[in-house]
């Protein structure tokens, strides 16, 4: 799936949306997201000037949106129609190595179970085969009453 297909399944828009390109998706059970990170990325003005380090949140959220991309792709729902997914829970998340400019994310995402509108995740992301960070991730589907931007 190239960025057009992810723009038609995930509402973020830039400065905030963390993936560049989908490259296995399987509904229901798993999908590889890469994230290209950039010198140019608005994040490394400030962390840090000298020293420019992916904020580890940033990571988890690249790894949360490739999670929503799955569930979107797995209920046939779309952002456009009022559909969301929020966090609900961030548990076991380690940061193993730094991100740099340069670097590609490579991020993997497995649904582990999903119980009526409760999502839970197991999310790694990795930069040239080493793995960088970990989570476990549990997201809710919402539905909107206002109308995307999108």
């Amino acid at each position: 799936m190239d960025i057009q297909g992810i723009l038609d399944h995930l509402p973020h828009r830039f400065p905030f949306l963390l993936i560049d390109r989908i490259t296995e998706l399987v509904p229901g059970e798993r999908i590889v997201a890469l994230k290209n990170v950039s010198y140019n990325e608005p994040f490394f003005v400030g962390h840090f000037p000298r020293y420019p380090v992916m904020p580890g949140v940033l990571i988890i959220e690249a790894m949360a949106q490739a999670a929503g991309v799955l569930s979107f792709k797995t209920t046939g729902d779309k952002p456009k129609d009022g559909f969301l997914y929020l966090f609900a829970g961030i548990d076991n998340a380690r940061f193993k190595a730094q991100v740099v400019p340069g670097d590609q994310l490579l991020i993997e995402v497995t649904s582990e179970r999903r119980m009526r509108n409760i999502w839970k995740y197991k999310a790694v992301a990795r930069v040239a085969g080493n793995v960088v960070a970990e989570a476990d991730l549990m997201c809710a589907q919402v539905k909107t009453t206002a109308k995307p931007a999108v």
